[in-house]
């Protein structure tokens, strides 16, 4: 599992916001402990999937879920922009598609999600996170057919 480090230069964030931006995708990569850390107790992750309960023991069963589902997975930080408590991330997550997810079955296929993030922080942990991913795009990777883009 690859540690992504936030990139050297973010300006707008004091080093314990940069530190917590670094937990919470090493969280996503698999070290879910760092999850405490990362954000308030009372996190909000939106939009959250069903049933998903706010803070960190809510997103934990969620990321394990997805952990059984995608293998090696790893999250590499392109870009950080932050501004008076708050961060926009550029990342993507690489892993191996080898479960079940949204109806789709495993092809063992490497895939490539690249996410979008914007957080806010309450001091040196984040509060609130939306978050995209591009699901189209891992449709495409992983040779779901029946749709077309034009």
């Amino acid at each position: 599992m690859a540690q992504p480090a936030v990139p050297s230069i973010v300006e707008g964030l004091t080093a314990g916001q940069r530190e917590a931006v670094e937990k919470l995708y090493r969280g996503v990569a698999g070290e879910f402990d760092l999850l405490d850390e990362a954000v308030t107790p009372n996190w909000s992750d939106i939009p959250a999937a069903p049933g998903q309960a706010p803070g960190p023991d809510g997103v934990k069963p969620q990321f394990a879920k997805f952990h059984q589902v995608f293998q090696d997975v790893s999250v590499t930080i392109h870009e950080v922009v932050g501004a008076n408590g708050r961060a926009a991330v550029r990342a993507e997550i690489r892993a191996s598609f080898t479960g079940e997810w949204m109806g789709v079955v495993g092809t063992g296929r490497e895939c490539v999600i690249p996410i979008h993030e914007f957080h806010h922080f309450d001091g040196d942990r984040i509060a609130t996170s939306w978050h995209m991913e591009d699901w189209l795009g891992w449709l495409r990777q992983v040779g779901t057919t029946g749709f077309t883009i034009s």
